[in-house]
């Protein structure tokens, strides 16, 4: 089954609320307006009604069910409420004062709704940068308890075929224990999107046949993840190649359960990853859907400047699937 036939499946009718910071874009209007026609999700836009319909009438979409909420007039005690829970959270680190500030940015009122569980999700990047999506939702919904950073995933689409791709979008170059962590928090990734999770921790050597540190890291990350989960099928370090063609694992890796027939990536530095996901969408025609924000305890998914509605509906459809 199609990848979104089987989400929309999932999803449809359950009435989860996603909040969505940039509520005047009309990339976001034009899919809000379709996720709540389509009883997908139910969408929250912030921004003051004026601005939000006057943004409507330019794509020709009717708003009449959709709720927006203008987040800075709000009353006196649901911000006095909201101000209280953010100086809890952060434990003495935020004052009061700078919690107020705080709401005045659409992506912390967001975060904050979510977390307060006024929302059951967010989706904003259509016009921010990703690091001010990203900061309120690691300050304010933090990471799950067994979860020590945030990770992304994408899924790459062509056809049949399905794989996820990680870390492409969020940490520059992590350690043993991180890579290690990335590579269980995608295999969860694939399993909630009905990938069998067979996860190649990817280099430039297979099975020792190049040295250096690099190679060190991923065998280590290797090892430490097998350990921490013996019964995910998991083995690195391989190449790509050795990885996903199961006549070049047989020559390089004919011992392994998981060359040949991958369907987790994880590449070791944000350089590869990120080149590889482009690749693969660009020259192989695949579709990216994503990134896909991991090891939150709340979803919230960080949309391309670039994108489309369509995309943004997507990553919609995504996040609802992750808050159920």
């Amino acid at each position: 089954m199609d990848l979104f036939a089987s989400l929309t499946a999932k999803i449809k009718g359950q009435g989860t609320r996603i909040v969505f910071p940039e509520g005047t874009d009309e990339r976001i209007i034009s899919a809000a307006h379709r996720l709540q026609e389509e009883d997908l999700v139910k969408p929250i836009l912030l921004g003051t009604e004026a601005e939000v319909t006057a943004s409507a009438r330019k794509v020709n979409v009717n708003l009449d069910d959709v709720e927006i909420l203008d987040y800075q007039n709000i009353d006196s005690e649901q911000t006095e409420a909201m101000v209280q829970a953010i100086v809890d959270r952060r434990g003495g680190k935020t004052s009061a004062m700078e919690a107020l500030e705080w709401l005045k940015d659409p992506n912390y009122f967001g975060t904050t709704m979510v977390y307060m569980g006024q929302a059951d999700g967010m989706v904003s990047g259509a016009i921010h940068p990703t690091g001010d999506t990203i900061r309120p939702a690691l300050q304010i919904i933090k990471t799950k308890p067994d979860v020590n950073l945030i990770s992304s995933a994408f899924i790459m689409q062509k056809a049949d075929a399905r794989f996820i791709f990680a870390d492409c979008a969020i940490n520059i170059n992590p350690n043993e224990d991180q890579l290690a962590e990335i590579a269980l928090e995608s295999a969860k990734t694939a399993q909630l999107f009905d990938v069998d999770p067979k996860v190649a921790m990817l280099s430039f050597s297979t099975k020792g046949s190049a040295k250096g540190a690099e190679v060190e890291k991923v065998q280590k990350a290797t090892e430490i993840a097998q350990q921490q989960n013996p019964d995910l099928p998991l083995d690195g370090e391989l190449q790509f190649d050795a990885a996903l063609v199961p006549a070049v694992a047989k020559a390089k890796a004919p011992d392994s359960a998981v060359a040949g027939g991958a369907t987790v990536f994880v590449f070791p530095d944000l350089q590869s990853g990120n080149i590889g996901y482009k690749i693969a969408q660009r020259l192989g025609e695949f579709e990216a859907i994503g990134p896909i924000l991991q090891g939150l305890n709340k979803p919230v998914s960080d949309l391309s400047r670039g994108c489309n509605a369509v995309d943004v509906y997507k990553v919609a459809i995504i996040t609802a699937t992750q808050a159920l």
